[in-house]
Formats: structure tokens, sequence, C-alpha cells
């Protein structure tokens, strides 16, 4: 069966059955159906002064095609603890449409370990993302707006920084040319399109800590300089207010639930090569006072996601996790030693040997944070006993634990052994969390340390212009700031075809943007794009409606 057929065919409880296991009120709740609801923040105001649950990180290798299952160990592990006794919940961001119509397909996990219900989730869900779309869209209109009724504020029409957003894979709208047809249609300017995952007001979405912080990170937004320099916030057009607006409803949490009828929050979603890339700390903040474990996951591998989680949303949540899984598949392991995908199949235990430098890599950065962890091997069924046990070897070696994990097949069963482990690595008090930087090193610094200690780069290069750009931040008062490294996550280098453990590599800062309202620096580096296109062959070739009136070909 497929993993549409899987989640259509499992039986669904009722979401208010699945809130009263957190001691949530009907009253509390705003049902979308009778599958998801959103848990209102005055409920998750009262529930403040509970002891906060055992946090656990799940992070992943360097991304292959072959494939890593972040998310879906993520929902096996949850069930997995809830099977051994555990009041566990995982914490999930909410998927894109652009992935789930372009490469990647849905997002909602796989086989007998995913959130349901799986269509709804992986398409307009509650509304959340068209909400932050919206809302991104009101604030790009009121500049042009406010520069046509006389820029009041001074905006330098050339050097306006804010962008607009769709929530699509988009190339043709990565520039484009705005305000075009005369007089009555403003100043003609050069424009262009991010993703909607990309936007700062998804990630001030994602790490404001209620409403009214909310609407603060909004007003704080640098929208763009007037022709001396001086930086103009969203406050100057007057947007903060009814961008809270179009996001009142969005805010709180969405509560689902897994195959096994586990309570899942699914909320947020900034990706984690071009943002911060965790679900919102609204919700990861939420299930720590109502479960005793919760498991959540940052984006892409771990020097991509796990240090955007460690050192921006723990740094600016006052969260840190007391245990890290680190999830890696046979395949991928191959991958980074050079195998062809075609030839992934093949018993070739040399190559997962080598592929393990990769895994050895994220298993040193991890422990630079101070934190316990144990290695996930989620299992293909082409595994072969002596390739699983030469990644035990390896972690072994590094005095690490690497457990089999068999959630695609079994669900919550086949990871009992792992949340064993998990919950003993997370209740064993071994977690010593120290970040990577410290708020008031130079921006310059921040980033070099990220490339040398997480990405282990010789150092950084920037020309003259990124140069100053980073000056002019330093000096303009947001060198306090932690810096968002915006890089390809298929390699620890700005070259996605360097696999495994690359050395003797720099991190190259294309330029810098001010995510002031989120509360980061992005550096901008080698040729990743804020825009994504779609593939030769898009997954949306394969979804359609049937004449059952299902849908088709979503993941």
């Amino acid at each position: 069966m497929s993993d549409i057929d899987i989640a259509r065919a499992a039986p669904i409880k009722p979401i208010v059955e699945i809130a009263d296991g957190l001691g949530i009120p009907q009253d509390a709740l705003a049902p979308y159906g009778h599958t998801k609801a959103k848990v209102s923040l005055d409920h998750i105001r009262s529930q403040s002064g509970n002891p906060d649950a055992k946090l656990i990180l799940v992070t992943a290798i360097t991304p292959t095609p072959a494939g890593e299952g972040k998310t879906t160990t993520s929902v096996g592990l949850t069930d997995g603890l809830n099977r051994i006794g555990k009041k566990a919940m995982v914490c999930l961001r909410e998927p894109s449409l652009g992935p789930c119509f372009g490469m990647k397909g849905g997002a909602a996990g796989g086989g007998y370990a995913q959130v349901i219900p799986m269509e709804d989730i992986n398409l307009h869900f509650t509304g959340d993302f068209h909400a932050i779309t919206s809302a991104h869209s009101l604030l790009s209109a009121l500049i042009d707006n406010h520069i046509y009724w006389g820029n009041e504020a001074g905006l330098d029409v050339r050097r306006i920084s804010w962008r607009r957003v769709v929530d699509m894979n988009d190339r043709a709208l990565r520039k484009i040319n705005s305000s075009l047809g005369g007089v009555a249609n403003g100043f003609p300017r050069e424009d262009g399109f991010d993703i909607t995952v990309a936007s700062e007001v998804m990630a001030i979405f994602c790490l404001a800590e209620d409403a009214a912080d909310l609407e603060r990170r909004l007003s704080r937004i640098v929208i763009g300089y007037t022709r001396d320099r001086v930086p103009v916030t969203a406050d100057a057009v007057k947007a903060p207010g009814p961008m809270t607006v179009l996001l009142k409803d969005a805010i709180a949490p969405n509560l689902v639930q897994t195959l096994e009828h586990n309570p899942a929050f699914v909320h947020g979603g900034p990706f984690a090569n071009i943002a911060h890339g965790c679900n919102s700390l609204i919700a990861t903040r939420a299930a720590m006072k109502m479960t005793d474990y919760v498991v959540t996951e940052a984006g892409f591998g771990a020097d991509l996601g796990a240090e955007k989680f460690l050192d921006i949303k723990c740094r600016q949540g006052g969260i840190s996790p007391d245990a890290v899984v680190l999830v890696a598949t046979i395949r991928a392991l191959k991958m980074h030693a050079g195998v062809d995908k075609a030839d992934l199949l093949n018993e070739n235990v040399e190559a997962v040997r080598n592929g393990c430098s990769n895994l050895a890599r994220h298993i040193e950065n991890i422990r630079q944070f101070g934190l316990p962890l144990v290695v996930a091997i989620n299992r293909f069924s082409a595994d072969s006993d002596a390739e699983i046990n030469a990644v035990k070897s390896v972690c072994e070696g590094y005095g690490v634990s690497a457990i089999m994990a068999n959630h695609w097949a079994e669900g919550g069963q086949g990871t009992t052994e792992l949340a064993e482990a998990v919950a003993d690595l997370a209740d064993s008090g071994q977690a010593n969390f120290t970040m990577t930087y410290p708020d008031d090193m130079p921006l310059w610094d921040k980033i070099e340390a990220v490339a040398t200690k997480i990405y282990h780069a010789d150092g950084i290069v920037a020309d003259a212009r990124t140069r100053n750009q980073i000056a002019e931040l330093q000096n303009g008062g947001f060198g306090h700031l932690p810096v968002c490294i915006a890089k390809t996550q298929y390699s620890f280098s700005t070259d996605p075809n360097r696999k495994g453990a690359p050395v003797g590599h720099t991190l190259g800062v294309r330029e810098v943007r001010l995510s002031a309202g989120a509360g980061f620096v992005v550096a901008v580096c080698g040729d990743i794009m804020t825009m994504p296109g779609l593939p030769r062959i898009p997954a949306a070739n394969r979804i359609r409606i049937n004449e059952q009136g299902d849908v088709e070909g979503l993941f």
C-alpha cells in the first residue's frame, strides 16, 4: 500500500478525544471538521505552571535523493514512546505546497508512521500558510501604496528589501519588474518573489511567543532604506496591526493525531536552508506543558537544521533538548560514498563504512553542543545485516548507540527499542547545552564560527560589498543577533556535489539579509535560491482526483 492508501484506510478518532487525552477541554478547541483543531492560546497560557517535558530533537545526516526519513522517524518514535508507557507528543512543521507539487511530494511521514489526516495536512490544512502569505502580501501592497501617496518615510525605491511571496515553486517570479503601466500604477521598480516558507513573516510566526510578541516583531521588519541608508520598518507604513489581524487565528497551534492516535502539533513551516527550519515555538512550548516527552524535528541535516534549532530557536525561546536522535539510512550512507542511486539496492559494506564519514561528522557536531545522542537507523527492506553492523561498529567507535528502527513497516512497534533508549537518554541528565557562539560575538565572527565548527570549513570569504553589508549591520545595532546560514542542504560545503565529509573548503558569503523582526541575520552562501523551481517532471504531474473523488499521487 502507498502512504496515502495507508493513511486513508486508517481509523481516525474525533479530535476532541485526542484533546481530552491532553486535558484540553472542548471550549478551548476551534475544530476544523472532526479530525483537526486549533488550541486556544488562552488554554495554553493556563498551562504555564506545569513542569516542562523532556525535549527530544530529531535530526539527520546530510540529505540525499535516497531519503533519510526524519519526519517518519519523529512520528514513529512518538508512537514508540507511547507504546512503552510514556506520555509523548510530536511537534512538526506544516508542509509547503511548493515541495508537495514539486520534487518531494507530501511531508506528513510515511508508511505506518504518519500524522493524519494526511491529505489535509499536505494541502490547505487550516489555512495557516495562506494567512502568512496574505499578511506578507499586505505589507508588500502597503509599501508600494505608501510610496505612491507621497513616500513620507523617504524610502529609496532602489533600496526596498521587502520582496513578495507565493507558496509555490515558480522560478519565473524570482526577479520581476513591478508597477508598470503608467502613472496610475505607481513607480516602476525591480522586485521579486520568494516562496512563502522563506518569508520573514513565516520566521516571525514560528518564533513569536504570543500574539502581542507577534505584532512587536512584525513592527521591527526592515522593509528598506532611505537615500541615507537609514532603515525603514513596517511601522512606517502602519502594517503590523492589520498583519496581526490576518494571523490571529493562524497563530494558534494545530492539533492532529498519528496513525496510532497519539497527539501531534503541526504548526508553521520555515525552510532550514533559507530560514531557521523549525515548527512554531508556541506549539513546542505548549506540548512541553501538556506531556512528559516532546519529540520535534529540525529541517534537513544536523548541520543546517539542528544548528539553527539550537542557535536560533533555543536561544530565543529559552528551551533546550535533553536528547538528540540522529537519523541515517543505509542507502543514504552509500550515496555519501559515491554509489549511484541505481546501485543502492546492492549490498556494499565498504561503501557504507566510507559513507559513515558523514554520520561521524554529525555525531561530532552534536557533541559540540553538549548534547547526548543516539543514532536511529531507518530501516529499508534491502538493508543487509552486514551493512547494518558496519554502521553500528562505526557508532560504537564514537561511544554512541545505533539502533534499528522499523517504524515505516511496523509503526510504533518498530521503534520500542529506540524509544527505550531515547527515554533513558533524556532522563539521564547528561545534557549540558552550549551554543556555537555568544550573543556579543561580532556578526562576521559568528558566521565564521558556524562555518568552521559546524561545516568544518577553513574559513569564510566575501567580497567588499558583502563585507560592507555585514559591517553596516554590526554598526547599526544588529550585531547581537544570531546568524542564519542559507546554503545548500546537500553538503557541508556550498557545493551540493561534495558528499561525505569534505575538507579544504571555504564558505563563500554572497550577501546578508536582515530579518530584524525574526531576530536574526541571514548569510546567503553559494548558489542557494529563496524561490525554488519545479523539476522537469514535478510531483504535480501525478496528482489528481480519481473517479471515486479521492486524491491520488500525493506522496
